[in-house]
């Protein structure tokens, strides 16, 4: 019956540390996936998009936000240290080609974004750099749409029609995956002058700038901000460095890691009142041991302490058998389940071991303390 207590006590444990451990883990592994999902387009990135954050003075009589135009994005490429510029505006269209018809993302870019964004085409060339506002009608399939409009033909030279608006295929994207739940691959890429037409917009969604690590954010980003006040009269756009939107998102998901965390851990302190009682009945049932260590001449600190150790020692027992479980775990996803990020660190396996190990001696406290209460005659006469 003593052993089977243990062992209830044991699975107590790891069932807390487990849910702990896990939640932990899936919350790391988010941040780490989102990291990696921003961090694969370069690190040295400048995005702009039209509009300010903060509201002055009468809202809306006083509105006067100037369209961020293909002219702002030109000019962005005169900055000292800026590599790339990419002028940028999506939508949703129907794309029909061949006797087939898919709607789709669109994105309007410019010739450069293959290059910043780290894309390859696999099959022709990406958009050819020429006037940006009188960029043929030309277009390059994601790999996804080029196999779902024209199967295993080569549809380079073959027209494609996006809103009314015909197109010729100078390209094929190789797959790329998804970016933040976007399908890259089931993608068409037309000029930017284009983009603006089909969607009826006067102003690009944002213009991303790339530049050399050598040039210091600071001093970029004030360039960018001088440049394009003198062209629109104030500052009537956002600047947002990929240092701050990093920033922001790993505040975030550290939040929600050690917010999982926690969550397992109050499961745990619940959990630990069905572990004191145990161990209380243990102490009842031990109470002739009890007695004759004392009448060896056991103290009560010894006492206390052996106690204490037994339920520290019941803890880590129960923590690393949640710890296995969940590594088990993690390595069935990992070969079963690959896209689903979970990520078990040591620094989430070291802390849980500890609160396992503080939990049980929480739990053993009042059992110790009512050993240490026994007297060693009445503790031989309850035998």
């Amino acid at each position: 019956m003593q052993r089977l207590r243990s062992v209830l006590t044991i699975v107590g444990f790891a069932i807390g540390i487990a849910a702990m451990v896990l939640l932990s883990s899936l919350g790391e592994g988010l941040r780490q996936f989102v990291i990696q999902e921003f961090t694969q387009f370069g690190s040295h990135i400048v995005a702009i998009t039209p509009g300010k954050t903060e509201t002055f003075g009468m809202g809306g009589i006083l509105n006067t936000t100037r369209p961020l135009s293909l002219e702002d994005s030109e000019a962005l490429k005169r900055i000292p240290g800026v590599e790339q510029v990419v002028p940028v505006v999506f939508g949703t269209a129907q794309i029909k080609a061949v006797g087939r018809s898919r709607y789709t993302d669109v994105a309007g870019v410019g010739a450069l974004a293959d290059k910043a964004w780290k894309l390859e085409v696999s099959q022709g060339s990406f958009l050819p750099q020429e006037d940006i506002q009188r960029a043929r009608a030309f277009a390059v399939l994601g790999s996804k749409l080029k196999r779902e409009l024209f199967g295993g033909d080569n549809p380079l030279g073959e027209f494609v029609h996006i809103g009314g608006n015909r197109f010729r295929v100078i390209g094929v994207m190789a797959p790329k995956g998804q970016f933040l739940g976007t399908d890259l691959d089931d993608m068409i890429y037309i000029p930017a002058n284009k983009g603006l037409q089909i969607f009826n917009r006067e102003s690009l969604m944002e213009v991303d700038v790339f530049y050399s690590p050598a040039v210091p954010t600071e001093r970029l980003t004030e360039n960018i901000r001088r440049l394009l006040i003198e062209r629109h009269g104030f500052e009537d756009f956002t600047i947002v460095t990929q240092d701050q939107m990093m920033a922001t998102m790993d505040n975030i998901l550290r939040i929600l890691k050690y917010a999982g965390g926690g969550l397992g851990a109050i499961s745990l302190l619940v959990g630990a009142v069905g572990i004191t009682t145990i161990l209380m009945i243990t102490v009842t049932e031990r109470t002739s041991e009890v007695g004759l260590l004392r009448a060896l001449g056991s103290t009560r600190s010894q006492v206390r302490n052996l106690f204490l150790g037994e339920a520290v020692m019941l803890g880590l027992v129960g923590g690393l058998a949640g710890v296995l479980v969940i590594a088990l775990l993690v390595v069935g996803v990992r070969l079963f389940v690959p896209g689903l990020p979970v990520a078990l660190k040591g620094e989430i396996v070291l802390v849980a071991l500890l609160v396992s190990m503080l939990i049980g001696l929480m739990a053993g406290v009042r059992p110790a303390l009512n050993a240490t209460r026994l007297s060693p005659i009445d503790a031989l006469r309850a035998e």
